[in-house]
C-alpha cells in the first residue's frame, strides 16, 4: 500500500512526525520513491530550474587528528600517504577551475592543527582577493566560534559540517570516545551564529543505523535550519573498524534526497560522489530525486587517491577537464544542464 497521503503532508507542511517519519521511511515502495522524487523535482525546478550548481571541491590535506571509525584517513590509519597542499598549489588548482567556468570553490580536508587560524585566514583572504566574484565553501571540521569568526571575516561564505547520526548512542559507535555530539552541533549553532551559511548532512546505511536514527538526523536538520545538505551512502574502506559493513544504498539516499527537498525547497542539495561510486547513474539519480548541486574534483591528480574517505571512490583520475565534461553530459541525458554560477540559496 503505498503511503502518498503521508508525502501529501510531508509536500504541504514541510514537517513530519518522528513516528511518520519512521514509517514512511520502513514501508517506502517503489510507487513511493517514485512520487515523491516527482514532487521534490517539480519543487526544485520551480526555484532553480534545470539547472545544477558545480562547485569546484579542493581537498587541500589528509592529515586529520580524528579516528572516526568510516573514515579511510582517520589518524591510526598507517596506511595513508598524507599530504598537504600549498597555498600556491590551492590558488592553482582555483585557476584551473576559474578557466574552466566555476565560480564556487569547496576547500575540505581533515581536521589537520597545521591549518590553523593564522594560515586559514591567510589562504581564504588570499582566494577572496583573487576571486572576489566567487563563492568559497570551508569543510574543516569543529573549530571555536573566534575561528569561525575569522575564517568569515576573511571572506568565507559558506560551510559544511556534517552531523553525521543526530542521535548519541549511534555518535558514539562511529566516532572515538573523545568526539561529541553535542560538540558537534554546538559547532553548527555556531557557524550560524558567525554568519555563514551552514550545511550539514548525515551517512546513510552507517553501521547500525536505523529509521528511528534517520528520523531524528531529519528533525535536527529541521530544527537547525541549514541553507545546504549533503548525504551520501556509506561506502566502507578497506583499513578502517568497519571494513566488513555493507554500503548504504543508492535506493534509500535518494529517497531521503526527496524528503530533504519537500521540507525545504530552496535547500541546496549535492548529488554527492559517494552516490556515483556506489551506482554508476548515481548522480544522475540524485538530481532526478531533487538534489542540484554536483561537486567535482579540483585537486591535483597527483594526491587524489590519497584523500580516499571511502573505497573506490570515483574520478580520482581524471583531469579537472574531463571531469566537469563527464558530468555535464551526465546532465544533458537526463533534460539538466551544469549552470556556472556561484550557486547561491534562493
Amino acid at each position: 500500500m503505498n503511503q502518498f497521503s503521508l508525502i501529501d503532508r510531508l509536500y504541504n507542511d514541510q514537517i513530519l512526525s518522528k513516528e511518520d517519519f519512521i514509517c514512511l521511511i520502513e514501508h517506502r515502495t517503489k510507487e513511493d520513491a517514485e512520487y515523491i522524487a516527482s514532487l521534490a523535482r517539480k519543487e526544485a525546478q520551480k526555484i532553480y530550474g534545470t539547472g545544477v550548481f558545480p562547485r569546484g571541491l579542493i581537498e587541500f590535506t589528509n592529515y586529520c587528528k580524528n579516528d572516526c571509525c568510516y573514515c579511510g584517513i582517520q589518524r591510526s590509519n598507517a596506511n595513508v600517504s598524507r599530504y598537504r597542499l600549498t597555498p600556491e598549489q590551492i590558488l592553482s588548482a582555483c585557476q584551473c577551475g576559474y578557466e574552466l567556468g566555476y565560480r564556487s570553490f569547496v576547500l575540505q580536508g581533515g581536521e589537520d592543527p597545521y591549518f590553523n587560524d593564522e594560515r586559514m585566514v591567510s589562504i581564504v583572504s588570499l582566494m577572496r582577493k583573487t576571486y572576489p566574484d566567487c563563492a568559497i565553501t570551508l569543510s574543516l571540521g569543529e573549530r571555536s566560534l573566534e575561528s569561525y569568526q575569522a575564517l568569515h571575516a576573511a571572506g568565507a561564505d559558506r560551510y559544511l559540517l556534517r552531523h553525521e547520526t543526530a542521535t548519541e548512542e549511534h555518535y558514539q559507535h562511529l566516532h572515538p570516545k573523545e568526539m561529541s555530539l553535542a560538540h558537534r552541533k554546538q559547532c553548527l549553532w555556531n557557524l550560524k551564529e558567525a554568519g555563514f551559511h551552514v550545511g550539514t548532512g548525515f551517512m546513510v546505511g552507517a553501521p547500525g543505523q536505523t529509521a528511528a536514527h534517520l528520523a531524528e538526523d531529519l528533525l535536527f536538520i529541521k530544527e537547525l535550519d541549514p541553507k545546504m545538505v549533503g548525504i551520501g551512502p556509506f561506502v566502507p574502506h578497506h583499513d578502517t573498524p568497519f571494513k566488513d559493513e555493507p554500503s548504504g544504498t543508492a535506493e534509500l539516499t535518494t529517497f531521503l534526497i526527496s524528503i530533504l527537498r519537500l521540507m525545504n525547497h530552496h535547500l541546496l542539495l549535492p548529488s554527492t560522489t559517494a552516490l556515483g561510486t556506489i551506482d554508476p547513474k548515481g548522480r544522475e539519480k540524485g538530481i532526478l530525486a531533487g538534489a542540484n548541486v554536483v561537486m567535482p574534483n579540483l585537486s591535483p591528480i597527483d594526491v587524489r587517491k590519497d584523500y580516499a574517505l571511502y573505497d573506490n571512490k570515483i574520478c580520482t583520475g581524471d583531469e579537472a577537464a574531463e571531469c566537469v565534461g563527464c558530468l555535464g553530459r551526465r546532465m544533458d541525458s537526463i533534460g539538466y544542464h551544469l549552470e556556472f554560477c556561484r550557486g547561491d540559496y534562493r
